[in-house]
């Protein structure tokens, strides 16, 4: 499967906007998880990212498992879960750097703009959410082939 697949491929195109569908779920939890622990935990965003991701990565599954792929049988629920399991844990380790490199930076940059902070869009909340999405998107393609591939490989 590849890109071209998708467009061209009814079925896969749909698979694929319902893993996107699950992924804004997942983004939503995530970033909900990650901005409660980063404003009222007191976590920095590394630490926020690590938990909000295994709770998005929960939801995701879930998701995946009842609605992506729901003709995915042959594996019994706790290989796919594993397998699912590796791949976001791969996935955490492609994210995680991302955060620790573009927060500070984003930090760096919006804490330039004198209009900052007007309630909680402080320059650190606008650096640590955008250091996030661009982390998030990355993972996402990450994930989807991976899964597609291996977790979910079972369906044709």
């Amino acid at each position: 499967m590849t890109l071209t697949s998708i467009v061209t491929n009814p079925r896969e195109r749909t698979r694929f906007l319902r893993f996107a569908t699950v992924g804004i779920i997942g983004a939503v939890v995530d970033f909900g998880t990650f901005n409660l622990l980063t404003t009222y935990a007191g976590l920095t965003a590394v630490v926020a990212s690590i938990f909000s991701f295994i709770a998005a990565i929960i939801s995701n599954f879930t998701w995946n498992r009842y609605w992506t792929y729901p003709d995915s049988r042959s594996k019994p629920l706790s290989r796919q879960l594993f397998q699912f399991s590796v791949v976001s844990v791969l996935g955490l380790m492609i994210r995680t750097p991302i955060i620790a490199i573009l927060e500070p930076l984003f930090t760096r940059i919006f804490s330039t703009f004198s209009f900052l902070p007007i309630g909680f869009m402080t320059a650190e909340f606008l650096a640590d959410n955008l250091a996030l999405a661009i982390a998030v998107i990355v993972v996402m393609f990450w994930n989807f082939f991976i899964n597609r591939y291996w977790t979910y490989g079972d369906v044709s």
